[in-house]
């Protein structure tokens, strides 16, 4: 694995984390008349913080492309899923709270889940799948199924709308790495003229700006701890089933490789999940009224 790769996607992962920090902070108190719509970013734009959130995201999806235009997808995904470590280590320093057994065995488990993933699958590129059914039939299921969580969690009664937001948004946003490392190929084949007579670039983007109405729709009804692990869980996901579907990431497949890729997905979400539960971040009871008044709705 490349330093360099690496140093880009742990350094995304960190602007990532602190930024959604600081989106969630401001989205919770955005009206919530917007829940869903694009007025939630115009308001959430007059807010300082949020835009220094933002900034942080953008500076995370910069170094992210670049990682994933030096790097296999299947590679960078899983350091990406990183970024909650660091949002819970800006939570921590706001609390003052310790990590305690459950944080460090969530962290444990997510470092030791990316390690087991990377070691046994040992992501390298392959030739990517010319068949634009293949491509069509994966992202139309990663899509479809955002759509679908989408509409459940605009109808649901329970307090799961903001999860499957947010594991809506981590779908668009695996698609959306998958289509920024084509993107990237298109540029360096061809240059700016290459890159803009191809659609990928103008799906990067409209993925871009719906996944982040979807997650600052789930920041603004629930606390971080409800919504984060749900992204962060689901992004790595999507992004290793597009690298593999039609990029032509390729990974061991023998029995002994296949267990210990399963094994290091299985505890990189163990891991989400238990860091996302952590007591430093932010909880209260703010979500839960603002979605009960939803609900009323």
């Amino acid at each position: 694995m490349s330093v360099l790769v690496l140093v880009l996607a742990v350094s995304a992962a960190c602007c990532v984390g602190f930024g959604f920090v600081l989106q969630q902070s401001a989205a919770q108190r955005a009206p919530l008349g917007d829940f869903l719509s694009p007025r939630l970013l115009l308001d959430l734009l007059r807010v300082p913080s949020w835009l220094g959130g933002l900034a942080l995201m953008v500076a995370g999806m910069v170094l992210g492309a670049i990682a994933l235009g030096r790097g296999d997808v299947s590679l960078v995904e899983p350091l990406l899923a990183t970024n909650l470590l660091f949002a819970l280590a800006l939570s921590r320093h706001r609390t003052r709270q310790s990590l305690g057994r459950q944080g460090w065995a969530g962290l444990a488990l997510l470092a030791g889940g990316v390690s087991a993933f990377i070691l046994a699958g040992e992501p390298r590129g392959g030739s990517a799948v010319t068949d634009p059914v293949r491509h069509w039939v994966i992202i139309g299921v990663m899509t479809g199924s955002a759509l679908l969580l989408t509409t459940c969690a605009k109808r649901s009664r329970l307090n799961w709308g903001p999860v499957l937001l947010a594991l809506a948004a981590g779908l668009l946003y695996g698609v959306q790495d998958a289509l920024t490392r084509v993107s990237g190929q298109r540029f360096s084949d061809g240059g700016l003229a290459e890159l803009l007579t191809g659609w990928q670039p103008y799906g990067v983007l409209a993925l871009g700006i719906t996944g982040l109405v979807l997650v600052q729709s789930a920041f603004e009804t629930a606390p971080l701890r409800k919504s984060l692990p749900a992204l962060t869980a689901a992004q790595p996901l999507a992004g290793i089933a597009c690298g593999v579907g039609f990029l032509g990431d390729r990974l061991h497949t023998d029995t002994g490789a296949l267990a210990w890729e399963a094994a290091g997905l299985a505890a990189i979400v163990a891991g989400i999940v238990l860091l996302g539960r952590h007591p430093c971040l932010p909880h209260g009871t703010a979500g839960g009224e603002r979605v009960d008044a939803l609900q009323r709705r």
